[in-house]
């Protein structure tokens, strides 16, 4: 798991990876991209000039290249080579790359010249990296300066006493399919990079969440470690108070504060020891929960909000299916019941006036069933559920909510996501009419729910291995022995 920065939370975290303002381009990156575009260009010119033996003007492509180079050398002076660019600054260095380009095709044929198309890379390289505002700056100066090249350029270099005159209408041809490129590669890696930050978002968010439920889950193992410590010290206290209990006049007014120290002593110790038991043996609440447990557990919190919560758990009942009396018992794992948690609450927040919860069993599934009667889900949006910020939901249809978009969006991915990790497949649909409202089902098999399946892990690629055995005299391993 990866660890987070305690003073980073959800927000602050979706915030420093969306914000729309920042340059996640890398200077380190610009250079080498220079570089490679310096080394292109001077090889082109040397084959057109040297290879073919075409006349261009030589020294201004040097010049032109050289530019370049002294730009490359300036930046890696002046900043450390892992320097994160501003955004003005990354989008200054971009305008002058598609500046720099552009000279060159002046120099050597202007909209006719083949490599016209490497416009579209700097215009690109922002798409992926800065505000779509910087990118649509940049895609006009190169669609403009490629306009200027129809008609503004010196000729194309070609064989002596052989001049090459392409007409005008083939250079706006040229001009089109060069800003259809720019368009679509620019939209196209905006978006992927746009899929990329949120779900990188949206799975550090998953990762602070399992660390959070951890964290408590792991509560009752700080609480042995800490009663095993102090076992020994309330252990001489309650030995003293008796020694002295035994030793002093029963009479004495002193009698009754040492009788009150022994009682208190002896409360501490009996507190101690519940927190020193292995779950599993005298508390299995703590280690395990039942189908209904789990569905009571996560809908507790949410009966207070003036929405109707029906329950029913039950075997499955029908010819085609054998019917198990025992309910499914499995292991209290936080984030199994931190998702279906989240569900019940998405639920109840668009509900019009009641969820029902169904769950039912037998000898080879688990399946709970969460229904609501709110809108449900919007059908536009419906295939794409269970992906980071969708929005899933119609508004409500109050004049509050109109225009305003509602959806589960994070919360739902991160609880998909757990749920998943468990062994479960999530399937989310609207109900059928006459009814209305929106549809989730969780189902499991029965041996994953119940942490029988030898092959299921919550993590994927990773088989369950069988808890180490406690050492005797590990710290924690067994209760304290408080003398009596």
């Amino acid at each position: 798991m990866v660890a987070a920065k305690p003073s980073l939370t959800f927000d602050a975290a979706e915030r420093l990876t969306l914000d729309p303002a920042m340059s996640r381009l890398r200077l380190h990156t610009t250079i080498r991209l220079r570089w490679f575009a310096v080394t292109g260009q001077l090889l082109t010119v040397a084959l057109v000039f040297f290879g073919f033996g075409f006349d261009l003007p030589l020294g201004w492509c040097l010049l032109l290249i050289a530019l370049s180079v002294w730009l490359n050398l300036f930046l890696r002076l002046w900043f450390p080579a892992r320097h994160r660019l501003e955004s003005p600054l990354a989008t200054c260095l971009l305008a002058y790359d598609i500046c720099q380009l552009s000279a060159l095709l002046y120099l050597t044929g202007g909209i006719e010249n083949p490599f016209t198309v490497l416009l579209a890379a700097p215009v690109t390289v922002s798409a992926a990296t800065l505000p779509p505002r910087n990118t649509v700056l940049l895609g006009g100066i190169a669609l403009l300066l490629s306009a200027l090249l129809i008609s503004f350029h010196l000729p194309l270099p070609w064989f002596a006493g052989q001049a090459l005159g392409l007409p005008k209408l083939y250079k706006v041809g040229a001009f089109a399919g060069v800003a259809a490129c720019m368009v679509f590669i620019a939209l196209y890696g905006w978006r992927l990079s746009k899929e990329g930050r949120e779900m990188s978002t949206a799975l550090a968010a998953t990762e602070l969440v399992l660390a959070r439920e951890q964290k408590l889950h792991a509560l009752d193992g700080l609480a042995a470690a800490a009663a095993h410590e102090l076992g020994t010290p309330l252990g001489t206290i309650v030995l003293v108070s008796k020694e002295l209990e035994y030793a002093i006049d029963p009479t004495s007014p002193m009698a009754e504060d040492i009788a009150l120290l022994k009682s208190q002593a002896q409360r501490c110790r009996d507190i101690l020891q519940t927190l020193t038991r292995k779950p599993t043996e005298s508390d299995p609440l703590h280690a395990s929960l039942t189908v209904s447990q789990l569905i009571e557990e996560a809908v507790a919190p949410h009966r207070v909000f003036g929405i109707a919560i029906a329950v029913d758990c039950s075997p499955f009942v029908g010819a085609d299916v054998a019917p198990s009396g025992t309910e499914p018992v499995g292991e209290r794992r936080p984030g199994l019941i931190y998702g279906v948690g989240n569900l019940i609450e998405n639920a109840v927040e668009f509900a019009t006036r009641t969820v029902e919860i169904t769950a039912r069993w037998n000898e080879r599934e688990v399946m709970i069933t969460i229904l609501d009667d709110g809108t449900g889900f919007a059908p536009d949006v419906i295939e794409a559920l269970g992906e980071p910020y969708v929005t899933t939901r119609r508004s409500s249809g109050t004049k509050a909510d109109e225009g305003k978009q509602t959806g589960l969006g994070l919360g739902f991915f991160i609880a998909k996501t757990l749920l998943e990790r468990s062994g479960a497949k999530v399937g989310m649909a609207n109900r059928e009419p006459p009814s209305h409202g929106a549809k989730v089902t969780l189902s499991w098999p029965r041996d994953a729910f119940e942490g029988r399946d030898a092959g299921w892990s919550p993590f994927p690629g990773r088989r369950n291995r069988p808890e180490p055995t406690p050492q005797a005299g590990a710290a924690g391993s067994q209760s304290p022995v408080i003398a009596d």
